[in-house]
């Protein structure tokens, strides 16, 4: 994703040490360690930046010089669970990239690894690229705009530093893989398949604002175990090793401008 253009030095435009970050990530049990790590406020009704109704939540906070906004899509209002999927993470992404003006995104989560791209479960992936593989529109230019790929921001000295993985992310609105799914991801040469990281890249891409993907494996998908199940076993302990991964890329962003990433 390319930096927006100005006249004026930012940090966006890689000349000015980034100062705003805004965490996007799907699932209040991936969210609420990092509220705790970086000691994240919970933004009270009246400094509420989400429209009336949207069950979106917002913690704010500083942490060493960065102010720090973490969103995720809330629980559904009928059925309680994490508003999860592609739909719900471009609306809250929309919508805090427009309130907060943000100099980088960090779309955070858990995620599907291919054993045979080389993913093992808690492994932790910076996204090199993003793209769909559940919008199939067989029509010329159509098709490649269901695919939306897309470069992810290049981070070359946070990846020599912080040793991460890289691979490319693959996006769908269902946990499981159909035949047809499972097909686009290969022509997609996905490492790892979530149901956010395009929506996400998709919204940062419209507005000029730099993002990146960091993603943790909790469940093999060209496995042996049912990926629900095994989803379900390792989401706890996974999340721990996002969280710290997480921590590890702000305390590496701290102080420096997106140039030096």
């Amino acid at each position: 994703m390319a930096p927006p253009q100005s006249d004026q030095p930012d940090a966006a435009a890689g000349s000015g040490a980034i100062s705003k970050v805004l965490i996007v990530i799907a699932m209040q049990t991936e969210a609420l360690p990092l509220v705790n790590k970086f000691k994240l406020v919970d933004a009270p009704p009246h400094e509420s930046t989400f429209p009336k109704g949207a069950p979106w939540i917002r913690y704010h906070g500083n942490y060493k010089g960065l102010h720090i906004d973490l969103v995720w899509p809330g629980k559904d209002p009928v059925l309680g669970v994490d508003s999860v999927g592609t739909v719900s993470a471009a609306l809250v992404t929309y919508a805090s990239i427009q309130m907060l003006k943000p100099d980088l995104i960090i779309n955070a989560g858990t995620a599907g690894g291919f054993k045979a791209k080389g993913a093992s479960i808690g492994d932790v992936f910076l996204a090199s690229d993003a793209a769909f593989h559940d919008r199939r529109i067989p029509i010329p230019v159509f098709d490649m705009y269901g695919i939306g790929a897309r470069k992810t921001l290049e981070t070359p000295n946070m990846l020599k530093e912080l040793n991460l993985k890289v691979g490319k992310l693959s996006t769908g609105d269902s946990l499981d893989m159909t035949p047809h799914d499972e097909t686009a991801i290969l022509n997609n040469d996905a490492t790892v398949k979530d149901m956010e990281g395009a929506a996400v890249a998709y919204v940062a891409d419209m507005f000029s604002t730099p993002a990146i993907f960091v993603k943790a494996v909790t469940d093999i998908v060209d496995g042996e175990k049912p990926t629900a199940e095994e989803f379900l076993q390792n989401l706890v302990a996974v999340t721990a090793a996002l969280d710290q991964a997480v921590t590890e890329v702000v305390d590496f962003i701290s102080g420096k401008c997106i140039s030096d990433l």
